[in-house]
């Protein structure tokens, strides 16, 4: 007669009652909880980040549009200028002022200085 072979049976004392379950799941949400504070810092950065930025933008765009408009309004007195240059009156009342001209016939009158 030959004997049966030996099995090894564990007692339950050996291993400890569903506790790997319980630290597999508390890994499972620290890890997930890492991951959405990462996240929300990236983020939030990202959006600190870019919110500067559109302000500066902002701040160029309206110093553009003052120069635009400054330009619009000197353009419209330029061609307002060069209309009333094209009135033979205006420019004889030009060259009366600046430059002591006057039409034929004319009389000049000069104010005397007391």
């Amino acid at each position: 007669m030959s004997k049966p072979p030996l099995r090894h049976v564990r007692s339950t004392s050996q291993v400890p009652p569903q506790k790997s379950k319980v630290t597999g799941a508390r890994r499972r949400i620290m890890l997930w909880l890492a991951f959405i504070v990462c996240f929300t810092g990236w983020a939030g950065y990202t959006f600190y980040n870019q919110s500067v930025q559109i302000a500066d933008k902002n701040a160029k765009l309206e110093q553009a549009n003052q120069i635009n408009s400054d330009t619009e309004q000197e353009m419209t007195e330029l061609k307002s200028e060069v209309e009333r240059l094209q009135d033979p009156e205006y420019i004889g009342q030009l060259a009366r002022k600046k430059y002591g001209m006057f039409m034929p016939g004319e009389t000049p009158i000069y104010p005397v200085d007391e």
